[in-house]
């Protein structure tokens, strides 16, 4: 299936991504720090749900209470929700 969420409080605007039998795939970032979100992208493709969620749920960028890879967490928890 295939997502879309809108990021708060972080530089990037929207994600999409899809997930297949429980992976994630095709992860792309609208807005924020390109090469960053292109390494984060290539790092979580064909990973568990629950795996990236875990590593990534909470990260911080600055005095932020939030981030780019944080929002990915937010959008796969919103994403199984909805499956």
């Amino acid at each position: 299936m295939q997502f879309e969420y809108k990021c708060s409080g972080t530089c990037s605007q929207y994600i999409h991504f899809t997930i297949e039998d429980g992976k994630v795939h095709s992860v792309q970032y609208l807005g924020g720090c390109n090469g960053n979100l292109k390494g984060i992208s290539a790092l979580v493709e064909g990973m568990d749900v629950d795996e990236v969620i875990s590593r990534l749920e909470g990260t911080t960028c600055g005095s932020k209470n939030t981030s780019c890879p944080d929002q990915l967490s937010r959008a796969l928890k919103e994403a199984k929700k909805s499956m």
